[in-house]
């Protein structure tokens, strides 16, 4: 188990995380490289098809930063997020995946080295647990249909 490396899917909003993650590179501070971001508009952009889809693809983790609750950009997209996220943690639970591989965190532009901190933390977390074991792509697609997040 120690030779794992997780492969972490990052869904991030454009206006606050994903400028967070901007800054801890512009500012040089290092994380490990067992990430991919995608940048988003808003956090609540993100379906529940888009995590599923991430998991059968090989994540062994899926990360989704937005704007802290009260300034979202759009109102209340990081609300709408968490409510989803909430409910995305129950369904992979009922498909056998640990939930623990879904994280949601709050990361605004200029807390760079919080970003830092929760990637790395969450990569940890996600090496602990070991490689992802999927249930059939049978059962994950038949599941999986009436999700339409």
């Amino acid at each position: 188990m120690s030779d794992f490396e997780p492969n972490i899917v990052c869904y991030v909003c454009k206006w606050c995380t994903y400028a967070g993650a901007d800054l801890a590179g512009t500012s040089r501070l290092k994380h490990k490289p067992n990430t991919t971001n995608i940048r988003l508009m808003c956090s609540s952009r993100l379906n529940m098809e888009q995590i599923l889809m991430s998991f059968r693809e090989g994540a062994d983790g899926v990360f989704v930063g937005g704007c802290h609750p009260g300034d979202c950009h759009y109102i209340n997209g990081n609300y709408k997020t968490q409510n989803r996220i909430i409910i995305m943690k129950r369904v992979l639970k009922e498909l056998g995946i640990e939930p623990e591989r879904l994280r949601l965190e709050w990361v605004s532009a200029n807390e760079g080295r919080r970003y830092i901190e929760v990637i790395d933390d969450f990569i940890e977390e996600i090496r602990t647990l070991g490689p992802i074991k999927l249930p059939s792509k049978e059962n994950l697609i038949e599941k999986e249909v009436p999700i339409n997040g």
